[in-house]
């Protein structure tokens, strides 16, 4: 299905092309890509990346349609169990989140993203880990949705501690996480390490409300996804999120906390 989807946004790339006169030669001058580039993407052989679509979009005059193509190109990037929920995390109205292994998606820097997959075991060729990469940036552009989702993300202290991919790309995922927080619709929280109480032992999770949809959640473990739309299972995970944050720091007292530690990396 992934490589239908592909196929088929390549077939509207010529097919505007073709209505415009220009060669893929042509094309691929006007967008700063090469010839092979542009053949490549309209026979389906390769993923056409945001930025390839957002150029095309305009050289070609295509009314938005290749543009408005980028969220099923970042979908079909990801891991198949995830894309159901991708799909309907981008129509999320509300979406909250508690991380205890890495910063959640939806907060990390290109440099973060890339070293933790680059750390997944089997190891990813590095075709894919770039795929997975750009994926995952393009889901972020939910922050800019209007009107603004309402946000939240508890992050355990020990992930904003740990080093992955060293102290330079640390210092820049928390530098990235002060400036999320200053955004009105976000409101992120440490849940501190010396907590005797915590109710979040049972894992990470998300919950996210897609317009015009009741509240749904969303767990993942080894490489596993799961959809939570029991109403009763997500009411559940919903009233321990609300013990979670009121555990957690509040989030003046988390920025002030991820303030401290980029002074110290």
């Amino acid at each position: 299905m992934a490589g239908d989807i592909v196929k088929c946004i390549g077939r509207q790339v010529k097919l505007f092309r073709e209505r415009a006169g220009l060669t893929q030669a042509q094309l691929g001058e006007a967008i700063g890509y090469s010839e092979e580039q542009v053949s490549s993407v309209e026979q389906g052989r390769r993923v056409p990346q945001p930025e390839f679509l957002d150029a095309a979009d305009e050289a070609l005059e295509a009314f938005g349609v290749l543009r408005a193509a980028k969220e099923e190109v970042a979908n079909v990037q990801l891991p198949a169990f995830f894309r159901g929920a991708a799909r309907l995390e981008a129509q999320a109205t509300e979406f909250h989140a508690y991380d205890s292994q890495v910063v959640n998606g939806l907060l990390q820097t290109q440099e973060y993203a890339r070293v933790i997959y680059r750390m997944r075991r089997p190891v990813l060729d590095e075709k894919t880990v770039e795929q997975r990469v750009s994926a995952r940036l393009a889901r972020q552009e939910l922050f800019a949705h209007r009107p603004a989702p309402a946000m939240s993300f508890v992050t355990e202290e020990t992930v904003l501690r740990r080093p992955l991919g060293g102290e330079e790309v640390l210092r820049g995922e928390l530098e990235h996480l002060l400036s999320i927080g200053q955004m009105r619709n976000v409101e992120l929280q440490v849940m501190p390490t010396n907590r005797r109480d915590h109710a979040g032992l049972g894992g990470p999770f998300a919950l996210l409300e897609p317009k015009g949809r009741q509240l749904v959640a969303y767990s993942e473990v080894q490489g596993r996804g799961t959809l939570v739309t029991d109403r009763k299972a997500v009411r559940e995970l919903e009233q321990r999120y609300g013990i979670i944050r009121a555990q957690a720091l509040t989030p003046q007292e988390s920025l002030d906390f991820i303030e401290k530690l980029r002074g110290e990396t």
